[in-house]
């Protein structure tokens, strides 16, 4: 896991990231920005439980590749959820949050990972336990807010003139960041990849 002094403001943005890409990157770069942080967790995931694990690189592979796409010296790749064999993300944040006393910690999330996010395991414990900020992703702009987690926490959401300052707000607390979006995705990268 890596270092983070007390104080400071980081975002946790994980994934299984199988490829990793510009598009990654992008999100990552908007959250750093728009949301004022310190640094960012870049967490390679061992696994979607959600996901076929039929398609999965390697962690190692993915790891590597993500350090390569991550150039942001404020970024750190990170598999610690491996190397404690954690599977969900609950488990993982409530992980962080027990070993880094005094930071401020930020879940970021593309858009259209909010659609499916009610399916997560203990979803509405992640959303307690750390402010989430929803980085916009081409073609989930407007199916965010028809989403099971946007209607149930809507009286949680934050103006995103206030992002600067999400990290230090007490979950639930969550806004939408529109900015520039990347089509690129890792399952159509995988597809071509196939020919």
């Amino acid at each position: 896991m890596p270092h983070a002094e007390k104080g400071l403001a980081v975002g946790l943005f994980g994934g299984s990231f199988n490829p990793p890409h510009a598009g990654h990157a992008l999100v990552a770069e908007i959250a750093l920005r728009r949301l004022a942080l310190d640094q960012l967790w870049w967490m390679v995931t061992p696994g979607n439980p959600l996901k076929s694990m039929g398609e999965l690189a390697p962690l190692s592979e993915r790891l590597q590749l993500s350090e390569q796409i991550a150039k942001n010296p404020k970024i750190k790749v990170t598999a610690f959820e491996a190397a404690h064999h954690v599977r969900y993300t609950a488990d993982a944040l409530a992980l962080v949050k027990a070993r880094n006393p005094g930071v401020d910690f930020v879940w970021i999330m593309g858009a259209d990972s909010l659609r499916d996010f009610h399916r997560w395991q203990r979803w509405r414990e992640i959303v307690m336990t750390f402010p989430i900020a929803v980085i916009d992703r081409p073609g989930a702009t407007l199916s965010f807010l028809s989403s099971v987690v946007a209607k149930t926490f809507d009286y949680a959401r934050v103006d995103e003139g206030d992002a600067p300052r999400l990290a230090r707000m007490k979950a639930p607390a969550w806004t939408f960041i529109h900015g520039p979006r990347s089509s690129l995705s890792s399952s159509a990268i995988r597809k071509l990849a196939k020919g």
